[in-house]
């Protein structure tokens, strides 16, 4: 797919109608392309576990985190609701010395590691599947493809693409890079691994591992590496479950147009129906993968079951 920075619109609509999967499960369809992680793909996806090491793909859920504020984002807010003190203190009013820690967390679902749900972007008015996104997610949330759906669903055969450490000498990819289909082709040529109908596929381009050592900076809403919009087609055609990156947006930032925001995000997620997750730490799983030579293993991230809600904080567990 060639590119005309000058016409999104002309760029999202083609790839809208070229890559559609809607009415392809259904008109009630609630998952999207996690129709392709069948009962048969989370076998294959067990039968890899073979050492019983795991990994946590998760960055930590504190105020320390990536988020600036942009669309009222903010880092998770952690406060005690009871204490040690207060037991020692006598204050909780439980009997014969008993005492206790309680806690509340206040954060945007989508402020760390996360799924987007089908309702978190829309194309022209329309949600997933054709739905009209004016009725479909309301001010009591999203009514038909609520992420509570997803809850059972996500777990299985899972790839990781190394882009950082096939593509770049440093192991990193630059802020702005594209990383275009042949550059997935390339990196899983050099892994000896496959993607497959039904996979969970993870592409680590470096940049985490750059602002761990340098400071958050612009990583919330700047300027990244990701996937270039002509990736569509290969995501399409791959027939992948859900794709995640160690990135805030997933695609290149800035986009590939001159005026443009997250055009990707816009064929994908309502037309493609495509899971997208973003914010992973796939800074450890990387290293063992470099280590061993295997890149594929069995995964594990279910979102929280919130009613309604458009995204999901998780906690993914790679097992090898």
């Amino acid at each position: 797919m060639s590119l005309d920075r000058n016409n999104p619109e002309g760029a999202v609509a083609e790839a809208a109608k070229a890559y559609s999967n809607w009415g392809r499960w259904g008109a009630d369809d609630r998952l999207g392309t996690l129709n392709f992680l069948t009962e048969a793909k989370r076998l294959q996806g067990a039968a890899l576990i073979r050492r019983g090491v795991s990994f946590s793909l998760a960055q930590p859920f504190d105020m320390n985190g990536p988020q600036r504020g942009w669309r009222r984002r903010t880092n998770p807010v952690h406060t005690m609701l009871d204490t040690g003190a207060d037991a020692a203190l006598g204050t909780q009013g439980l009997p014969h010395g008993i005492g206790g820690a309680d806690d509340v967390v206040a954060m945007p679902l989508q402020c760390s590691t996360q799924w987007d749900g089908l309702g978190h972007i829309f194309d022209h008015g329309k949600a997933w599947n054709g739905r009209d996104a004016a009725t479909t997610v309301t001010s009591d949330g999203d009514l038909v493809t609520g992420i509570e759906h997803m809850a059972s669903q996500i777990a299985g055969r899972a790839v990781l693409l190394d882009v950082g450490r096939a593509i770049s000498a440093g192991g990193e990819l630059t802020d702005g890079f594209a990383i275009t289909t042949e550059h997935l082709e390339e990196t899983a040529r050099t892994q000896q691994v496959s993607v497959e109908r039904g996979d969970i596929v993870l592409v680590r381009t470096g940049q985490l591992a750059r602002v761990k050592r340098s400071g958050w900076g612009e990583y919330a809403g700047g300027p990244a590496p990701g996937l270039s919009f002509t990736t569509a087609g290969w995501l399409h055609s791959s027939e992948i479950a859900a794709i995640a990156t160690d990135t805030w947006g997933f695609e290149v930032r800035p986009n590939e147009f001159d005026a443009a925001f997250q055009p990707l995000h816009q064929v994908v997620i309502p037309n493609m129906g495509l899971l997208v997750g973003e914010m992973w730490d796939l800074e450890a799983l990387a290293e063992d993968c470099a280590s061993d030579g295997v890149y594929e293993f069995f995964l594990a991230a279910p979102p929280l079951p919130i009613t309604a809600a458009v995204g999901s904080p998780i906690n993914p567990l790679a097992v090898k």
